[in-house]
Formats: structure tokens, C-alpha cells, sequence
């Protein structure tokens, strides 16, 4: 472990100590989010979730940062992508259950509420799977066309409002990974089960969960990277 592996754990783990050890501050953290989910949504992705592209960023390259990598700008988009994860939590949440009734599970509904049992499992792995085949796609893939325009502008936030070229990056992503190990593995091998998880939390906890979890979506797209990397 080098000394800057070493400086970066402490500080992580200084930022978190006051939220342990002080219940004052722990309170304070579950009032606002139970006020303003919305807002804590796009603090939770803007911090925890570029927090795993730079952790992503050191296993491939061995630092926290570079020219060019845009922290800030990556940090901006994590935010807006967090407000429609937790739209797109409380839409699949609220409607998986209801057309589970539709088809027949007597009972989805109201099980969600209740404790663990074998029927709550399954709507939470039915929640997991209609959010992750549908909106996981297109949000993944959003985010490699803006992660792809942030690299291409410098890494700098007047490059990341300056014009997308959608179709430009679109055309240009490595679509035998994306697809390959992207959507074909990490989707039903890692995303649907950890979601699975997450919808059988309570739902003031659900959005904190899946935000630590993007730490682990920046390993995976370390991983993503090298296999781009190695195919190219």
C-alpha cells in the first residue's frame, strides 16, 4: 500500500466517523433524507459513486486523480443520474408489486411492507429485474456516452455543457464489452441480485445502499476499461 492509498482511507474514514460517533449528526442525516429524498439522491451518487470511478481510476492507473479525468463534472452527472435512479426506484417499487397482482400473486403488494418470507424475496428479485432489464440499460449507457464527452472535453464543467455528440459516441462505444460484460454479466450476475437486496430494505435505506453500491459499479467499469483496453 503506497502512502497516498494510505492518506486516501483516512480521509474517507474521517468523513464518515462524525455520522458513528456522533448521533446529533446521524439524526440530522435521517431527517433531511426523509424530507428531501430527491436532494440526497444526487448528494449520495454525486460523492459515493465518484468516489468508485476514482477508485476505478487508481487500480487501472495507479492514481486518484489526472488531467483531464474531471471529478467535478463526473461528480455532477452521478448527482443527476441519482435523481432518476430514485425515480426509477419508486416507479419499479410501486408498479412491479401492483402488476405481480395483476397476474396473479395474491398479496404483492402489501408483502412488500411486511417481514421477510419466500414472497417478498420474489417481488424483490421481480422489482430488481424489471428495473435492471429496462431502465439499467439505458442509463448505462448514458453514462458511458457522458463519461466518454467528459474525457473528450478535458475533464473541465465547460466541456461537460458544451454540445453532446450523441450519435458520434453512440457509434463509437465498444459494443462487444458494453454488451458482452456490461449487460450480459454484470446485469444478471451482480446488478439483480444486489437489488434484490436493496428492495428488501427499509426505503429510507434503499437509495444510501444502492449509492455504495456504485463504489462497486466503479470496479466494474475499471474491469470494463481493461477489456476495452485488451480488445483494442
Amino acid at each position: 500500500m503506497k502512502r497516498n492509498d494510505l492518506v486516501f482511507i483516512i480521509v474517507i474514514i474521517l468523513l464518515l466517523l462524525p455520522f458513528v460517533l456522533i448521533s446529533e449528526v446521524y439524526s440530522a442525516y435521517v431527517s433531511f433524507n426523509a424530507s428531501h429524498g430527491m436532494i440526497m439522491s444526487f448528494i449520495k451518487f454525486a460523492l459515493l459513486a465518484t468516489l468508485g470511478e476514482v477508485i476505478a481510476l487508481r487500480i487501472r492507473k495507479g492514481r486518484y486523480n489526472e488531467p483531464g479525468f474531471g471529478i467535478l463534472p463526473r461528480a455532477l452527472v452521478w448527482g443527476f443520474l441519482g435523481l432518476t435512479i430514485k425515480a426509477a426506484f419508486v416507479i419499479f417499487s410501486t408498479g412491479t408489486p401492483a402488476f405481480a397482482e395483476y397476474l396473479g400473486l395474491d398479496g404483492a403488494v402489501s408483502v412488500m411492507k411486511g417481514d421477510l418470507c419466500w414472497i417478498k424475496v420474489l417481488v424483490a428479485f421481480c422489482i430488481s429485474t424489471a428495473m435492471n432489464i429496462t431502465y439499467a440499460p439505458v442509463m448505462m449507457t448514458f453514462h458511458k456516452i457522458t463519461d466518454t464527452h467528459i474525457l473528450q472535453t478535458g475533464g473541465t464543467l465547460k466541456g461537460l455543457f458544451s454540445p453532446i455528440p450523441f450519435a458520434q459516441i453512440f457509434s463509437g462505444i465498444n459494443w462487444d464489452v458494453q454488451w458482452n460484460f456490461v449487460f450480459k454479466k454484470t446485469l444478471p450476475f451482480f446488478w439483480i441480485p444486489a437489488h434484490t437486496i436493496t428492495f428488501l430494505l427499509p426505503a429510507d435505506l434503499q437509495v444510501l445502499f444502492a449509492a455504495m453500491l456504485s463504489i462497486a459499479l466503479g470496479l466494474l467499469l475499471a474491469i470494463a476499461s481493461m477489456k476495452t483496453v485488451k480488445k483494442a
